[in-house]
């Protein structure tokens, strides 16, 4: 079977991937604030290496824990509205680039599974049955 990674296109499906998500980011006056005196080509690199790793492709991410890399941001309001804007400008990327549903869910999941890192807080914790 396939990992997402190979399903979506491997690298260079995420390379386009990411320079339309960043422009559709910059965009979005939701959270286009957040990305104010980025250096948005290093930004982009991370993204790349970031996302073929979480989706099974090459572990060469380098970058700075979740939880650590987002706090200057969290210290300046980053919330659960703008990580819901940040994974809809995702879906959205994905779309256009004629990805199916199933596989756009399996990225939403990946980046709902970093959301409390992100915002710096405690895990859920899962239920038990």
């Amino acid at each position: 079977m396939k990992s997402l990674y190979e399903r979506l296109g491997g690298a260079p499906a995420l390379d386009a991937a990411v320079d339309i998500f960043y422009t559709k980011v910059l965009a979005d006056p939701r959270i286009n604030m957040f990305f104010e005196g980025v250096d948005m080509g290093r930004q982009a690199r991370k993204q790349k290496a970031f996302l073929a790793m979480v989706t099974g492709g090459p572990t060469n991410y380098t970058g700075k824990h979740m939880r650590e890399g987002h706090a200057h941001l969290v210290a300046r309001g980053l919330d659960d509205s703008h990580v819901d804007a940040v994974i809809e400008n995702l879906a959205a990327t994905l779309r256009e680039l004629g990805v199916g549903e199933a596989d756009i869910a399996a990225v939403g999941a990946v980046a709902n599974s970093v959301r409390d890192d992100v915002l710096g807080r405690e895990r859920m914790k899962q239920a038990t049955a």
